[in-house]
């Protein structure tokens, strides 16, 4: 038997340490390779840490709550040997599976590559890091455990690859030795055991014939293709109701308890709330904002909501007002593309996007993110819908990952749901514009020379002066808006 250490990977996003959230396993307990062991939150998001390999459970190193620097271990596990006997099932498992890329640096990998968190990018200087701060409250004191201390890392001999874990699979995509696994990240096991896809029959696009999410996401996709279009995971249809606001993004943010006899309570800025509060003075300070407003009539946009509710093409998928509001920012985006672009400080340039990476803000209990769904503007309606029905279930859990707040490039948030009529958004770093779309209500309108109820609604664009003049900001505002007072323009002007 030998004592396996899991470090805390480096994210490859330049931050150096993350906070356990929550453990899943204690001492005792047996992992297998890719379960999901521990909860933690880095300054950008919470994430999911698998192990990499099979055991039981020796140590838990750090309690919940302790901030962590990358590299230090948190978690050992008791494995077998490479030779050692077949034991019963409740028993460690006979044969250690093959080394996945998070350890391949500890189990000598020649192309010495380091271990990363879930996925999202290698560390090129993961040799040197800063020195370690003093923790107080030191190691979990919850150890199950045997007597004798833990040994320094084994580096197994390379020489002879160990038993594929799978039922000895062989490759199935030409790319690997028979009798091997494929090579995958834990979590991207993980994330094709979630999506029923075989990684011997995915095609590896990473260096060193390692297989990545987007090549799992393909095969899934390839997978899908035969059948009949529908959303992967459909979201519970929205009950039929009196026209209502905008559907939150996301759960609001909940108060903090606070003692009894208080007067002051003191909470501590750190993880997403910490990046995000940076992120808006970075952003306040730096971009030149302008905001524009317009007050709207969406009467037709309403009813249309509720056609598209009832018609049976569209069956199992959530049809709201967002889902219509962001058509429309992605139609005025194709009328004026100048709009979709970002500040190059460094080289003086103004770069333009091809694509749009449309960021919906999320209020979550660990602070505002703002994940993005790529190339929205290539998206169809239904798979529109299917991607905010996504994006809305992953903020809820608290599992947006970095990548999935990255490289937006302009923004909706939605204030309307707290009742809010309007408002002056910031912009998210590196975004050209953000839509705040305020509270749809019913209010006296002149109609047709007539005055009656009829559905409004008021949208603040803010945006960037060194991207978009006034003349640009206010054409762009101008056609959302007329998309949504006459929402056949999706068709007209798509």
């Amino acid at each position: 038997m030998t004592i396996r250490e899991f470090k805390m990977p480096d994210v490859g996003e330049g931050l150096t340490e993350a906070e356990i959230l929550k453990w899943y396993v204690q001492p005792g307990d047996t992992v297998t390779d890719g379960q999901v062991v521990c909860e933690v939150e880095t300054a950008k998001a919470a994430v999911e840490l698998p192990i990499p390999f099979d055991g039981v459970v020796h140590a838990l190193l750090f309690e919940e709550g302790v901030t962590v620097d990358v590299g230090q271990v948190i978690i050992s596990v008791q494995t077998g040997g490479a030779d050692a006997p077949e034991a019963p099932a409740a028993a460690v498992p006979a044969a250690a599976p093959a080394p996945a890329a998070a350890e391949a640096a500890e189990e000598a990998a020649p192309e010495g590559r380091q271990p990363v968190l879930v996925g999202y990018g290698v560390s090129q200087s993961s040799s040197k890091r800063r020195p370690r701060k003093a923790v107080a409250g030191a190691p979990a004191s919850a150890v199950a455990a045997p007597t004798a201390p833990a040994p320094a890392p084994v580096v197994p001999a390379p020489a002879a690859p160990a038993p594929a874990e799978r039922n000895g699979t062989a490759y199935a995509n030409g790319n690997g030795v028979a009798g091997e696994r494929p090579l995958a990240k834990p979590p991207v096991r993980k994330l094709a055991k979630d999506l029923g896809i075989d990684l011997a029959s995915v095609v590896p696009t990473g260096d060193g014939g390692v297989v990545t999410r987007e090549d799992v996401h393909a095969a899934a996709a390839a997978a899908l293709a035969p059948q009949a279009p529908a959303p992967a995971a459909p979201a519970a249809p929205v009950p039929a109701a009196a026209p209502a606001p905008v559907q939150a993004p996301a759960e609001p943010v909940p108060a903090v308890a606070a003692a009894p006899g208080a007067r002051e309570t003191r909470i501590p800025v750190k993880g997403v709330r910490k990046v995000t509060a940076q992120a808006m003075v970075g952003s306040a300070f730096t971009a030149p904002h302008v905001t524009e407003f317009i007050t709207l009539d969406v009467t037709r946009t309403m009813k249309l909501v509720q056609e598209l509710k009832d018609d049976p093409d569209l069956a199992g998928l959530r049809i709201n007002p967002l889902l219509l509001i962001a058509k429309a920012v992605l139609v005025a985006i194709r009328r004026n593309p100048d709009v979709n672009a970002s500040w190059d400080e460094a080289a003086q340039e103004i770069v333009l996007k091809h694509y749009v990476n449309l960021g919906i803000a999320a209020a979550t209990p660990r602070g505002l993110i703002v994940p993005n769904i790529k190339d929205a503007h290539a998206k169809t309606l239904a798979e529109l819908s299917t991607s905010l029905s996504d994006l809305v279930a992953t903020a809820r859990e608290g599992k947006t990952s970095p990548a999935d707040m990255q490289n937006g490039t302009v923004t909706i948030t939605n204030v309307g749901v707290f009742g809010v009529d309007t408002g002056t958004p910031i912009l998210n770093p590196g975004e050209s514009a953000i839509l705040a779309v305020g509270a749809i209500k019913l209010q006296p309108w002149v109609h047709k020379g007539k005055v009656k109820p009829r559905q409004v609604t008021t949208l603040a664009l803010s945006f960037d002066h060194r991207l978009i003049d006034g003349e640009l900001g206010s054409r762009f505002l101008a056609d959302i808006a007329a998309v949504l007072e006459h929402p056949r323009r999706l068709v007209t002007w798509s």
